[in-house]
């Protein structure tokens, strides 16, 4: 049996080695290593992909997030809400720029951002909601949409661990993760659905406005060469990049495909163990599992992810603590005990290797190793 990697991407790799090494050395050959015209036939074909009006690529997903909440205009103080579960990067940008990070609680069997916490954490300081489309599917959007309106609250949404899924709208229109909101953001981390071979991100929006202002604060506040309108940054989608993503797009929702086989193979081998809860699905979103996370009901998820270590599997644990519960967010004046959903799932969460290449003879013994602890 092949190796089992949490994440496979050299064998990824080994499948398009040809159409890669050529976009690559197109790249190199033309010698366009910044803002060639491979980022711009990538954006055009993301906009296409997206049915989205503009796409801005930068430097990587928390620049997106970063850019994104300049280019709103906010000011020191603002209150902006998201969710207490999930990678650093969302919260750290809210306080890198000087807003006031709300944290809300998780529904405990998507985990995604409660709406109902949403509601209750709106003041009249709220101005802006960044719902985190978590694991691979989308949070629920239609409420939280029609909850910022109602409130003129701006809605950033953070699409990097669910670029591809879909989210049925009203009057059944399905709509891509990261563009409903006004504004979307991902990272091509290597290991997202869509990844590249290094840092990567990119903006959406419909907003014509918002767009011209996203390309101007990430290309150092300018419109026009020299002239700086705005307070901006240098973030810039490296060409070489852009060229794989361009060459690998193409694939991506077949390789969603292929992580939602894997996921119903697991799904089907843990429908009889008690201990185990399977991951839940929105309803309305499609999942396309950039992670396959569990919850461990038995209270023993650690002497099972060393009891898969031992078999050779590898398992990981996102979210280990709560960000409310971090160090460097101390200060926001949360303690143990505010976030109950959160603060269960960090304790009971287990991630199983999840990736396109897995195969039968794989999954078969990942499931049987988990079956046999059991």
């Amino acid at each position: 049996m092949k190796e089992i990697q949490m994440v496979d991407l050299k064998s990824q790799y080994l499948k398009i080695k040809t159409e890669i090494d050529s976009s690559i050395i197109d790249v190199i050959e033309k010698s366009e290593f910044i803002n060639g015209s491979q980022v711009k036939i990538f954006q055009k074909q993301l906009e296409d992909y997206l049915d989205i009006k503009h796409v801005i690529p930068c430097g990587n997903g928390t620049d997106a997030l970063q850019i994104a909440l300049m280019a709103l205009g906010l000011k020191q103080g603002d209150e902006v809400i998201t969710s207490d579960f999930t990678f650093i990067a969302t919260l750290e940008v809210i306080a890198l720029l000087g807003l006031k990070p709300i944290l809300v609680d998780v529904d405990p069997n998507t985990f995604n951002i409660s709406v109902e916490g949403i509601k209750r954490a709106v003041t009249p300081k709220t101005k802006a909601i960044i719902p985190v489309h978590l694991f691979g599917q989308c949070a629920n959007m239609d409420e939280i949409l029609s909850l910022a309106k109602s409130h003129n609250i701006v809605v950033v949404e953070d699409a990097a661990q669910a670029f591809g899924a879909t989210y049925q709208m009203e009057g059944n229109r399905n709509v891509h993760a990261g563009a409903m909101g006004d504004i979307g953001c991902t990272s091509f981390f290597p290991s997202k659905n869509l990844g590249c071979y290094g840092d990567g991100g990119a903006v959406f929006t419909n907003n014509d406005t918002l767009a011209a202002l996203v390309r101007s604060i990430s290309n150092h506040g300018m419109k026009v060469r020299y002239y700086h309108d705005h307070v901006g940054i240098n973030s810039r989608l490296d060409t070489i990049q852009a060229a794989i993503l361009s060459s690998k797009l193409k694939y991506l929702d077949h390789y969603n495909l292929d992580r939602r086989k894997a996921a119903e193979f697991y799904d089907r081998a843990f429908s009889g163990c008690d201990k185990i809860q399977v991951p839940a699905r929105n309803s309305k979103s499609t999942h396309i599992f950039h992670q396959y996370t569990l919850i461990i009901k038995s209270g023993d998820r650690d002497d099972l992810r060393k009891h898969l270590q031992s078999k050779g599997i590898p398992a990981m644990v996102y979210y280990p603590i709560p960000l409310h519960e971090q160090n460097a967010y101390k200060n926001l004046g949360y303690r143990t005990g505010d976030f109950p959903v959160t603060e269960q799932l960090c304790k009971s969460v287990i991630s199983l290797p999840m990736h396109t290449e897995l195969d039968i003879e794989q999954l078969e013994f990942i499931t049987k190793s988990v079956l046999e602890f059991y």
